[in-house]
């Protein structure tokens, strides 16, 4: 089995390093200065017990990746380069499995579209990429994963993609009911924003709009009816296996959302976060104010270019609380 990793960024590079450095044969996507960076020096893996740096065979665009029948593909790019990515694909892609290693839980809808060998990925990985060449992983082990077909079961590749991540420091099990897993893990991530626009200096009140962004999902997603584990499952099957770790030299930064403005990438993921939520709503005859309005923020912001922490708390209190007021006088009764 070769290992195809369609984006190593944060997630996709911390997969590569420690599959390569587990003597596994993978191939890698990756664009710009960082394909670049990679093909001179190697991916350097930050993590809390040192340094790791593979040699990794780099491919810039999609369509001139060389598939073999053998391949397992594993999409790590954020949510909003899925249909891209995708499209991009050898013809022989459309017959292979492919992992969705992503937050949100779009990706895989978007993906049975074109691939008949959906797999979904539930993915605990706490690391950083804001340079081109480096990724740094802050938990001991290096994920928690979850694996299983979509839009549910197992079968024989998420048995092998199990053991193999696992033996290379990548705890992954598959599950049957993957979606529930990372249904709850889109809830965990509806304060991607929120940690964006405020930065480090949020304090209570990012806590707070985090708080209500979780409720108002909670609300949304049991009126849908989509599967969703237990919040006391979720802190034993995956939050209890996840040790965080300092590494050396390296500050932690912010999450996913925070290192798409850190970088300027002029886009976030929010739309397949917390406008998953909003969606939802509007399909089930509700709304969603906070998510909308985080939504809105984080995406204008990434549109502007404006870094991390470019609204006070306050500044972002009141226009949360400005759109569940106008949301509420325009709801009836």
């Amino acid at each position: 089995m070769r290992v195809v990793v369609l984006g190593i960024g944060a997630v996709g590079g911390t997969l590569a390093v420690r599959l390569a450095d587990a003597g596994v044969d993978v191939l890698a996507l990756a664009r710009g200065a960082h394909a670049d960076a990679v093909r001179d020096d190697g991916l350097r893996l930050d993590t809390p017990d040192g340094p790791l740096v593979a040699r990794l065979p780099v491919v810039d665009r999609p369509e001139d990746l060389r598939l073999r029948e053998d391949d397992v593909l594993v999409l790590a790019t954020k949510s909003q380069h899925t249909a891209g990515v995708l499209d991009a694909l050898p013809p022989l892609a459309r017959d292979l499995p492919l992992l969705l290693a992503q937050n949100g839980v779009a990706n895989e809808r978007e993906a049975a579209r074109r691939h008949a060998d959906v797999h979904g990925v539930c993915v605990a990985l706490p690391a950083l990429h804001t340079e081109p060449g480096r990724v740094a992983v802050f938990c001991r082990p290096s994920a928690v994963l979850e694996v299983g077909r979509w839009p549910g079961g197992t079968d024989g590749t998420d048995l092998r993609v199990a053991a193999t991540f696992t033996a290379a420091g990548l705890l992954t099990r598959a599950r049957e009911d993957v979606q529930a897993y990372k249904h709850r893990k889109l809830l965990t991530n509806l304060g991607n924003a929120v940690e964006a626009l405020l930065g480090a200096g949020g304090g209570e009140a990012a806590r707070d709009l985090h708080r209500r962004a979780v409720a108002e999902g909670e609300r949304v997603l049991a009126l849908s009816g989509v599967p969703l584990l237990d919040p006391q499952a979720w802190r034993d099957d995956v939050v209890a296996h996840l040790a965080m770790a300092d590494v050396p030299g390296v500050e932690r930064g912010g999450g996913s959302t925070w290192q798409s403005l850190a970088r300027g990438a002029g886009s976030v993921e929010a739309d397949h976060l917390n406008g998953e939520v909003v969606m939802l709503a509007r399909l089930h005859g509700t709304t969603a104010p906070v998510n909308e309005t985080l939504r809105r923020a984080v995406v204008d912001a990434a549109r502007a270019g404006r870094g991390p922490g470019s609204l006070a708390p306050d500044e972002l209190v009141r226009l949360v609380d400005g759109a569940v007021a106008a949301d509420a006088a325009r709801t009836p009764g």
